[in-house]
């Protein structure tokens, strides 16, 4: 289903609520406010697989703009509103994009962007006035409220961050049906049965919606009928406050943010009531056993966790009941079926760890305009399982665990140590806030271990403390992963999803790209 469906059914229903300020947009109003913006895109000469573009904040238009995509065949590319202007320029080029909906909060990236645009003739300003752009609602409202005569489903087109190199669109062929056709499957189908989400359904999204996840998962509300609760960002405090505030009953975090949440004191940790929720996922990072055991010991069995990615060429499982028997794991494919193999491509047995594929019964996905790195996704002997570039390894009962990603493993006397497993050792340490590992070079072991650390409130990052930490260290992992230099930051790069931009802080230290 999607907002039309709902709009007939339930009109003055609350499709989106701004946390922040209370701002509603009803399935109604929703409903009609995309098929004006689909109706304007048409008007300009938009068909079935053109591209358009989004860069803007948290806004109550968001979903306009996207559900106006997929309810006319269109691609959208939604663009990290950090980015730089070269850098969101970059991706509204390689995207195709011809049409780009903006707000005035972006002006300082919007203004630049018209010199550094090869190929965007419509551009689209809400909420005030940008030189070279169009009043939103000037050019939009006067547009039918009524559908198209036609409704092709569009695609979300959203680029990968990766580790090195230009970022890449992920591509997956339009499905030729409507959007209205019963056969649809999106996220709504997991959310439904693996949460058990619904029309009465309160979603908490506080995370960035240029991000895959925060985009689709909340999207799929919309095609269950439920209510989207926006935060503008994630702070620890204010979630709580909005979670007792709008009663949400479900919620997706990263591990970051639990971290955060749990290093407030009890007294503000323990201010709001919680207890509306039923559900709680999270992904996008690994998450370190003992934080997520304290949250199970908080908030109930009711946190869950998936592995996927942008590419969606895969996804697995687990409820918290399982993770209590399978500790660490990201658990068991409900998409794709996992293996893991070598470097060669062979299959390792359960307890090695190796690079994961996913398979599935043809490559979901391609890289747009790339079809190298495409290829480069794919396994050596079988084309249809594709890597995401993590590793890992399965039990035997056929749970999956992440080690790290391959980027990022290091090599240091031959022996390969995994970032992630020391990362997961600093952060629970009370003076901690953050922490980044990994390898530089060394001329005698090949690479060393080393640390970056954001210290916690009121914690000095100073000798005393590297030395605190490094005698912690030795205490819960081999000796020889414990790293030999440990730096401090004020704050350390990682985006507001939760992924940490470690080649960033590599190459303070070295030119290599890591």
């Amino acid at each position: 289903m999607y907002p039309g469906t709902h709009a007939a059914t339930t009109p003055d229903k609350p499709a989106i609520i701004m946390a922040a300020t209370g701002e509603t947009i009803s399935y109604a109003e929703l409903d009609a406010q995309s098929n004006q913006l689909a109706h304007y895109w048409r008007s300009i000469g938009l068909d079935v697989g053109d591209h358009v573009a989004i860069l803007a904040e948290n806004h109550a238009m968001y979903f306009v703009v996207y559900w106006a995509a997929m309810r006319s065949g269109l691609y959208l590319t939604a663009v990290n509103r950090y980015l730089s202007p070269e850098e969101a320029a970059y991706i509204i080029d390689d995207s195709g994009s011809r049409s780009l909906v903006t707000t005035a909060a972006m002006a300082d990236t919007a203004e630049p962007l018209l010199g550094l645009m090869h190929d965007c003739p419509n551009r689209l300003v809400l909420d005030g006035a940008i030189s070279g752009y169009l009043d939103y609602h000037g050019e939009v409202d006067a547009q039918p409220t009524a559908k198209l005569d036609d409704e092709p489903l569009g695609a979300i087109m959203l680029y990968s961050s990766g580790t090195t190199g230009q970022p890449k669109g992920v591509k997956r062929p339009l499905s030729g049906t409507m959007v209205d056709d019963p056969s649809n499957t999106g996220i709504a189908t997991f959310e439904r049965f693996l949460l058990g989400m619904d029309e009465s359904t309160i979603y908490l999204s506080p995370a960035p919606l240029y991000h895959a996840a925060p985009l689709a998962w909340s999207a799929g509300i919309h095609e269950l009928g439920g209510t989207l609760v926006v935060m503008d960002r994630f702070e620890p405090i204010v979630y709580l406050r909005d979670v007792e505030r709008y009663r949400a009953t479900h919620s997706q975090l990263v591990p970051t943010m639990f971290v955060r949440m749990l290093k407030l004191s009890d007294e503000e940790r323990l201010a709001h009531d919680v207890s509306s929720l039923e559900k709680v996922v999270h992904a996008a990072a690994p998450c370190p056993v003992k934080v997520k055991h304290r949250m199970i010991d908080w908030w109930g069995p009711i946190v869950t966790e998936y592995y996927a990615g942008t590419e969606g060429n895969g996804l697995t499982f687990i409820s918290a009941e399982e993770w209590l028997e399978h500790p660490g794991s990201v658990g068991k494919a409900v998409l794709g079926t996992v293996h893991i193999c070598d470097e060669e491509g062979e299959e390792l047995p359960p307890g090695e760890a190796g690079t994961i594929y996913f398979e599935q019964e043809t490559m979901p996905f391609e890289y747009h305009g790339d079809p190298e790195k495409t290829r480069a996704a794919q396994h050596p002997h079988h084309p249809n399982w594709s890597a995401l570039g993590d590793v890992g390894y399965v039990d035997e009962d056929g749970y999956l665990y992440l080690t790290d990603r391959k980027a990022f493993m290091i090599i240091s006397g031959g022996v390969n140590i995994y970032p992630q497993e020391i990362e997961d050792a600093l952060v629970v340490h009370e003076s901690v806030a953050d922490a980044a590992v990994f390898g530089l070079p060394d001329p005698e072991m090949g690479e060393f271990v080393q640390a970056v650390v954001q210290p916690a409130p009121g914690a000095t990052g100073n000798d005393e403390l590297a030395a605190e930490l490094r005698t912690y260290l030795r205490e819960h992992i081999a000796h020889y992963k414990v790293p030999r230099q440990i730096d401090f930051r004020a704050e350390l790069p990682r985006h507001p999803t939760g992924k940490l931009y470690k080649r960033l802080l590599r190459g303070e230290y070295t030119a290599t790209d890591g």
